[in-house]
């Protein structure tokens, strides 16, 4: 025990008494049984935002929303919202996800429902100013599913659309002039899209991540239009056949057959169990 020495007022009694004081020290910041005041803590509020992504008409999609609300009211954002005193983080971007989109998150090791989106936490953002309203740490997550219905738009936001991602992130294009006079999207949305897409774009490489934007039940010229979408490239048609069905785990004939692209019937896979591609479908330099 340590004790001040102006405790010592004499005697042992004194000192008896001194060694009952709690006398700070700097180990009891981590002592679990040392109260504290929760006052003496700045305040905050933690948020989850969403890069829900897509592939619509062959190109990569991000679902944006009109905040209806200040702050940045009449801007384009990510869907979002704060998180809930009584759930965790993964619960909060589940429930915003499904309120968003209708879609549900699944478990990858499971097989995914006819309304399931693949879903992973992606960074976590806390620049004390990146909202003015008061101190907000939004921890993004990405979404991933197959093209999807026109969006509704919900809570704080008065409409919702599908725009493709370059268009959101070049704001001098005639998008970026409709949505806010070549402003960037509202809070860090910018930032936080911009880190979900190239994950996206870097994950597909070396993941099974790619076949998260297919039905469950796709072809091979399917996916390659995915990976052309995602990576903004045209890949060479044989070459890009060649490498997916002779990576391992990768795909799983089913057995079936679609004429649904026109011409001869191709043939139908699903997603294998696989989850790391080796060897790495490798992004082409552009």
């Amino acid at each position: 025990m340590v004790v001040h020495r102006g405790a010592r007022r004499g005697g042992e009694a004194d000192l008896a008494e001194a060694a009952q004081r709690p006398v700070y020290r700097q180990a009891d910041d981590y002592d679990p049984y040392m109260p504290y005041d929760p006052s003496a803590f700045p305040p905050f509020a933690v948020t989850v935002d969403l890069v829900v992504l897509t592939v619509r008409r062959h190109a990569l999609c991000a679902l944006a929303v009109r905040r209806g609300e200040q702050p940045f009211q009449g801007r384009w954002a990510l869907p979002g919202g704060f998180v809930r005193e009584d759930e965790d983080l993964a619960a909060a971007a589940a429930r915003e996800l499904v309120e968003e989109t209708g879609l549900l998150a699944h478990d990858p090791t499971l097989p995914a429902p006819p309304n399931g989106a693949h879903l992973e936490q992606l960074a976590t953002y806390g620049d004390p100013e990146r909202d003015p309203r008061m101190r907000v740490v939004s921890v993004a997550h990405l979404a991933l599913a197959p093209d999807l219905p026109a969006p509704r738009a919900g809570g704080d936001a008065n409409s919702a659309r599908w725009a493709p991602v370059e268009s959101l992130l070049d704001q001098e294009n005639a998008y970026g002039r409709e949505i806010g006079h070549g402003e960037p999207l509202a809070f860090d949305h910018d930032r936080i899209l911009a880190d979900g897409v190239e994950r996206a774009r870097s994950k597909i490489e070396y993941s099974s991540l790619a076949t998260a934007f297919c039905p469950g039940e796709f072809t091979v010229g399917e996916l390659r239009r995915v990976y052309e979408a995602v990576w903004g490239v045209a890949l060479d048609p044989r070459n890009f056949h060649r490498k997916v069905t002779g990576t391992p785990g990768f795909l799983v004939p089913t057995g079936g057959t679609t004429t649904r692209q026109g011409g001869r019937p191709a043939q139908l896979f699903r997603a294998g169990g696989a989850t790391v591609l080796n060897p790495p479908m490798l992004r082409p330099d552009v």
